[in-house]
Formats: C-alpha cells, sequence, structure tokens
C-alpha cells in the first residue's frame, strides 16, 4: 500500500509534469508567460471520481485492516505492573460474569421446576472424578485469591502507601506469593 506521503509525493510530481508539458504547449503556441500561467490556472488540476456509499465504505476498511492495534502490545516489554493490572481486571470480570450466570441459572431453574439446590450441586459435585473436582476448585480459587490479594493491594495504594516502583513491584510480587499459597490451599486442602 503506498503511505500519503509517497502519493502526495507521485501526485506533486504528476502535477508538475502535467504543468510543465502545458506551459510548454502554451508557449509553443505563441503565449507569453503570463497568458501561459493564466492558461494554466483555468485548468483543472484536481478531479473527482464519482463513488457510491459502499465503494467509499469498501476503502476505509481497507485502509482500517492497514492500521495498528493502539496500544500495540507487540512493541511493549511485559512488565509486572501491567500483567497484574490487566489480570485484576479480567479475574474480576471473570468472577462477575460466573457469580451472574449462576444467579441466571439458579433464578431459570425455580421458574422451571428443575432441582438446582445446594445438595443438588454437592451431589453432582462429589460424583465428579477427583482430578476433575480439583481442576474445578482451582480454576475458581486462583482466581479469587488474586483479586482478593491484588484488591488489597490497591487499597494499600489508596492509603498513599508503596507506590514507588519499588515498592509497587514488591506488592506485586507479594500478592503473586500469596496467590500461589492460598489458592493452592483453597484447592487442594479445603
Amino acid at each position: 500500500m503506498i503511505s500519503r506521503v509517497g502519493l502526495l509525493n507521485k501526485q506533486t510530481i504528476s502535477l508538475v509534469t502535467r504543468n510543465t508539458i502545458n506551459i510548454t504547449k502554451a508557449r509553443t503556441t505563441g503565449l507569453n508567460g503570463a497568458a501561459a500561467a493564466n492558461s494554466l490556472l483555468l485548468k483543472r488540476l484536481v478531479s473527482t471520481v464519482p463513488t457510491t456509499h459502499n465503494e467509499e465504505q469498501e476503502v476505509l476498511v481497507a485502509q482500517r485492516k492497514n492500521r495498528p492495534v493502539s496500544p500495540h502490545l507487540e512493541i511493549y516489554q511485559p512488565q509486572l505492573t501491567w500483567l497484574l493490572s490487566g489480570l485484576h481486571r479480567i479475574t474480576g470480570v471473570a468472577m462477575a460474569g460466573a457469580f451472574y450466570a449462576l444467579t441466571c441459572t439458579y433464578a431459570a431453574t425455580s421458574i422451571l421446576n428443575i432441582p438446582f439446590d445446594a445438595a443438588t450441586l454437592v451431589n453432582a459435585f462429589a460424583s465428579l472424578p477427583v482430578y476433575l473436582q480439583y481442576g474445578i476448585k482451582a480454576a475458581a480459587a486462583f482466581p479469587f485469591a488474586f483479586h482478593s490479594f491484588n484488591g488489597v493491594r490497591h487499597l494499600i495504594w489508596d492509603l498513599g502507601k508503596e507506590l514507588t516502583i519499588k515498592g509497587v513491584y514488591r506488592t506485586g510480587y507479594i500478592v503473586l506469593g500469596a496467590t500461589a499459597v492460598f489458592g493452592s490451599y483453597l484447592a487442594f486442602f479445603w
């Protein structure tokens, strides 16, 4: 694809070439410099081509495909700060989504007279293979532990503490360690 600068340069070269040819033609027909310049001014240098709305949209879509994502994550070196920030948001959305899905399921099963209470859930969970039980518990425990400890980290920041680069990294590593310990406890021993 031609960049705007490249396109501008090609258009400029084309206009200069065309204008030079027009002035030369005007001079060969006997017009002086002023008359040649006036004949040049009377000529249309830029013309538009009528297009349909769909053609314009196709051009816009083609241009958008070549634009980078902003911010372009591939150019940034992964850092603990933005990884934990993104993970905090992802775990929050995932847990909220799971909560709402469970609540909607409970409401729907109540309306449809399908048994969906705590005893039914416990019996269904107990009937699963052990490796699947641990997998489900870990999938719930680690995001919960991380989001909880990282939330405490944010509350500490709200107090104005640990806001230096060293403090931010120290609390980040503490959150990761506490998540590993507490998440493992919840998943495998509780």
